[in-house]
């Protein structure tokens, strides 16, 4: 029996290799000099990559190139993929930070808007939140506040460090609405006025179409690693 040609082998190996998906013998066939046994150069090509890093294989009447079983957990990468917030659950971030210790009642009554099941559990997975104890209120409901990996993240030394009053109406991201009326005797942002009956530390914060994101100013700056995706499943 003849030795295949190496010629016929190298165009094999390069048909192969070249492509993304796997080869049918048929197309390999039609691609090849007539007359050449493509049968017997896969063969001969399966041989010769049987103890490499990639191995010939065929699935079906198709053919590829394909990491060795052997090797194939050592080559597995795993990579993080950060995962956006929605523009909610920058909202409800917000209002955590400015309102802490707050309920989830309270949080739906400052938005507007009910709250999806899901949105304090990706704030709380995502390390920037935590139960702060319960309301010594009919239901004892949870509290929620931040942690000091959000502190990190965003560069703040104390929540008493994020801007006021001021800064966030000259930023244009407080806005006059039901929630500022609602809570409006509940005291006021760090580091202005009294301090509330409700033991928040901070005071009313209303974002004003869920658009931080487009608003400048210091608030806006922080909020920007968020990279928040557009629109809001919450908002009716």
């Amino acid at each position: 029996m003849n030795a295949p040609d190496p010629r016929h082998l190298r165009l094999l190996e390069a048909m192969l290799f070249a492509s993304a998906e796997p080869i049918s013998q048929k197309t390999l066939a039609s691609r090849m000099p007539e007359g050449v046994d493509v049968a017997t150069l896969l063969k001969e090509l399966q041989a010769t990559y049987a103890e490499r890093g990639v191995n010939l294989i065929h699935a079906g009447k198709s053919w590829a190139f394909r990491t060795a079983p052997d090797l194939a957990q050592q080559l597995n990468v795993e990579v993080k993929v950060p995962r956006k917030l929605s523009r909610a659950a920058v909202e409800v971030l917000a209002i955590v930070a400015y309102h802490q210790p707050v309920t989830r009642g309270e949080i739906e009554e400052i938005r507007g808007v009910g709250l999806s099941p899901g949105t304090l559990d990706v704030l709380f997975q995502a390390g920037w939140i935590q139960p702060k104890g319960r309301r010594q209120t009919p239901g004892r409901p949870v509290t929620w506040g931040t942690t000091d990996n959000f502190l990190d993240h965003f560069g703040i030394e104390d929540v008493g460090d994020l801007p006021g009053m001021e800064e966030l109406k000259a930023a244009g991201l407080l806005d006059a609405g039901p929630a500022i009326s609602a809570f409006q005797g509940k005291g006021a942002l760090a580091g202005e006025g009294e301090g509330e009956s409700d033991g928040s530390p901070h005071g009313q914060l209303e974002l004003i179409g869920g658009e931080a994101e487009d608003a400048e100013g210091s608030l806006k700056d922080m909020l920007e690693p968020l990279d928040p995706e557009d629109g809001d499943s919450e908002r009716p």
